[in-house]
């Protein structure tokens, strides 16, 4: 069965610090130290595959064992990937601090990740796809090759705009179907693109009625934006109206990864859902909720089974998939 979710990205190993408070400058702390698969595109792909949906994951590594520790985390999964070696690379990595309250600072280093090349995507993945996603850990010239494919491929085009591109221009969105800024980046963008906002600030966001921001949404020019507002929700833009979906209240453990959880969510609800926007932020939303309960990026994404018993539990009636 050819995969119906297609992700490009980086496959990154993170090691996760864990300690009572996050360092201040020239600050020491004592802590603990997790190794676990993560990385936004990867994190991506296995959420859209433990959601249900057939997902092909690709990116690039080194040679070395952090690449051996991707190929084994995809094979106990069942998750498909083509990891595309880069010799003289060293694999992604990432430091992630986590604070006793579950949030979290990274720094991440892309190495292999970085170097992914239009030419290492296969074109009969792109065909195959009906939702097709990339976020900005890969190579720029890749997302640009793979959108445009994809849309002539007639593919669902996913932009996640993270992490933010200082350099991003309106027609690098040209061929994107859905775009999913967290609100920090949705600021960047506005800055960006709409050239009466040069100063707009994320901290404007919560003051917006959602006529307004929906009316902000609209001038990015593209079919339907998705601001992941953290806490607070989703809040869904489309041509003909607008959505705000509340977050669910939830033990949160571990922000790491939850914006990934998100897409991953989004994207096999677009296949499940035969593209209702609505339905899959709807998804998107509990898969992110449930990541959040857990430690770890890719080890948290919650499985079907676990999915289906949060939305019980919680209440959300979904559409019957086809």
């Amino acid at each position: 069965m050819p995969a119906s979710v297609l992700v490009i990205g980086t496959y990154v190993q993170d090691l996760a610090f864990r300690c009572e408070h996050a360092p201040a400058a020239g600050e020491s702390v004592v802590g603990t130290v997790t190794l676990a698969a993560g990385g936004k595109g990867f994190n991506q792909a296995v959420a859209a595959q433990r959601a249900g949906v057939p997902a092909l994951f690709v990116g690039a590594v080194g040679r070395d064992a952090f690449a051996g520790n991707a190929r084994a985390f995809c094979r106990a999964i069942s998750l498909r990937a083509r990891l595309v070696v880069k010799p003289g690379h060293a694999t992604a990595a990432a430091a992630v601090v986590l604070d006793r309250t579950g949030q979290n600072r990274i720094v991440v280093a892309l190495g292999a990740g970085a170097r992914l090349r239009p030419v290492d995507v296969p074109a009969a993945a792109i065909r195959a796809a009906r939702v097709v996603v990339c976020q900005h850990e890969a190579n720029p010239a890749v997302n640009t090759h793979v959108l445009r494919a994809a849309r002539r491929a007639g593919a669902t085009t996913m932009l996640n705009p993270a992490p933010m591109r200082a350099d991003l221009a309106a027609r690098d969105l040209r061929d994107v179907d859905v775009l999913t800024p967290n609100e920090t980046e949705f600021a960047a963008l506005i800055r960006a693109l709409v050239p009466d906002r040069k100063a707009f600030t994320a901290d404007k966001l919560p003051a917006l009625a959602p006529a307004a921001l929906h009316a902000l949404c609209r001038r990015l020019g593209v079919p339907a934006v998705i601001v992941t507002l953290g806490a607070r929700g989703v809040f869904v833009s489309q041509a003909a109206g607008h959505t705000f979906i509340r977050a669910h209240r939830v033990r949160v453990v571990d922000t790491t990864g939850a914006g990934d959880a998100f897409n991953g969510g989004l994207a096999a609800g677009l296949v499940k859902f035969s593209g209702d926007l609505v339905a899959a932020a709807r998804l998107g939303n509990a898969v992110a909720a449930l990541s959040v309960t857990c430690p770890g990026a890719a080890p948290a994404m919650p499985t079907v089974r676990e999915i289906a018993h949060f939305l019980r539990r919680e209440r959300v009636v979904l559409p019957t998939s086809p």
